[in-house]
């Protein structure tokens, strides 16, 4: 018999291809199958989701830097994590706009208001939600910069600080699902209403793994926390700016939402 995926030759009672490391595979699909791949690969504690998820909570350094030093079957990978994250995102939006949205009362909601009212806010925070997910991986060069020029004591490069910013979002993402569909069914109103927080905590987040992948003192954080905070307060007006520009140009918001 041949592995599928190197085709090399294998013995017909190989479990694995000793060649590219591949499982055999000698069944059909099923359902009973399709899950057992689904729950062994991702929620198995002897494999790597919750593992990578624990680690990112106790010792990020562990997770980042084991990956940037070559380490890559011990935990999740950051583009599977992102993946994860993202479809999670996704379905906090669908729940959002299917379960919550006219439960809201964006009239209050004060940190989003503009001067015509909840009728303005409601219309540019639902043209936004539809970019959720592109506006997430804008977030990823931003916090990596910040970490880059910030907390860099290992002399990890740019690219290295972007895998530190994917795991530290994604992992904060996953498990922010746990609070954020739950708070969705039970008040709508309050998951808007402290989505600043969340915002903030989730910055907090990056910055707690920022400095334990780092390594860099404790005294030095008083300066290094709000040097962080403030370059990524620029980018996030940067991307902010942008996101207005580009929901002007497809005319999803006008003007007029502006206006009282």
């Amino acid at each position: 018999m041949t592995c599928r995926n190197c085709e090399n030759t294998l013995r017909t009672d190989f479990s694995f291809c000793p060649d590219c490391g591949s499982k055999i595979i000698r069944n059909r699909l099923t359902p009973k199958s399709l899950t057992y791949d689904f729950l062994e690969r991702y929620f198995n504690l002897d494999n790597t989701f919750l593992k990578t998820l624990w680690h990112m909570i106790i010792k990020p350094e562990d997770v980042c830097g084991g990956y940037i030093s070559g380490v890559r079957k011990k935990y999740l990978n950051p583009v599977s994590m992102l993946a994860i994250s993202l479809t999670l995102s996704g379905f906090v939006i669908f729940l959002t706009k299917k379960l919550a949205w006219s439960e809201i009362d964006f009239s209050k909601i004060s940190y989003a208001q503009t001067s015509s009212g909840g009728a303005g806010t409601e219309k540019i925070m639902s043209a936004t939600m539809e970019y959720g997910s592109l506006l997430f991986l804008f977030y990823i060069p931003i916090l990596a910069f910040a970490s880059f020029v910030f907390f860099n004591k290992k002399q990890y490069n740019f690219a290295e600080h972007i895998v530190t910013a994917i795991y530290a979002l994604t992992s904060f993402g996953i498990i922010g699902s746990l609070y954020a569909i739950p708070t969705l069914f039970i008040s709508p109103q309050f998951y808007f209403e402290t989505a600043i927080l969340y915002s903030l905590a989730m910055v907090l987040f990056c910055i707690y793994v920022s400095y334990k992948n780092s390594k860099d003192s404790i005294k030095s954080l008083f300066w290094r926390i709000p040097m962080f905070l403030f370059i990524f307060l620029i980018g996030y007006m940067g991307v902010s700016v942008l996101t207005f520009l580009a929901l002007f140009i497809t005319g999803e918001i006008s003007i007029q939402d502006f206006k009282s």
